[in-house]
């Protein structure tokens, strides 16, 4: 709850017939301790707008591009990625591997926000190691896409023909802000 109270020594303005029942405060003059801190006027009762549910998507389906090919031979293409946290952003950074190779950072933040892959019991970033360089692409800019408030696209018009379109503005390195 946020509270306005006016402070000692503040000059409050007055107006109209309010101006006339003022304080006297000045030089010579004791301020008189008025009732309690000076509160904002209510707001007018805003119009009842109906609430608007929102709900926030945290998991995402993807496909990749080629798969992940796992020791038997079975190829995982279908799976889901959650939304990274702070946490998942930071904690990768305290892996020695990322300390010594910064590009292995995508590889561990990706291990710790793909949540289900084909059939797969777990994946982790050994998961993602293995993966072709095509599919780790896709995951990469599929990361950035959900991250980024769903895409990295942004409307343009031509300046000539005054025509719409598309442009991506993709193009940080994974895991960076």
């Amino acid at each position: 709850m946020r509270r306005t109270a006016a402070r000692a020594g503040a000059a409050v303005m007055y107006s109209g017939a309010d101006a006339a029942q003022a304080p006297a405060v000045g030089a010579g003059a004791e301020a008189v301790p008025g009732p309690g801190p000076m509160q904002a006027p209510p707001a007018a009762p805003a119009q009842a707008a109906p609430q608007q549910q929102y709900e926030l998507r945290t998991e995402f389906p993807f496909q990749l591009p080629r798969g992940y090919v796992d020791e038997a031979g079975t190829v995982h293409r279908d799976g889901v990625m959650r939304l990274s946290t702070a946490r998942d952003e930071l904690v990768p950074l305290r892996d020695v591997r990322v300390q010594e190779n910064p590009a292995f950072l995508s590889v561990v933040l990706l291990g710790r926000v793909i949540t289900r892959l084909g059939t797969l019991p777990t994946v982790h970033d050994g998961t993602v190691e293995n993966m072709f360089a095509s599919d780790l692409a896709f995951l990469q800019d599929f990361y950035r896409q959900i991250n980024a408030e769903g895409h990295t696209r942004a409307a343009v018009e031509c300046p000539h023909c005054a025509e719409p379109f598309e442009v991506e503005l993709g193009g940080s390195r994974l895991g960076e802000s």
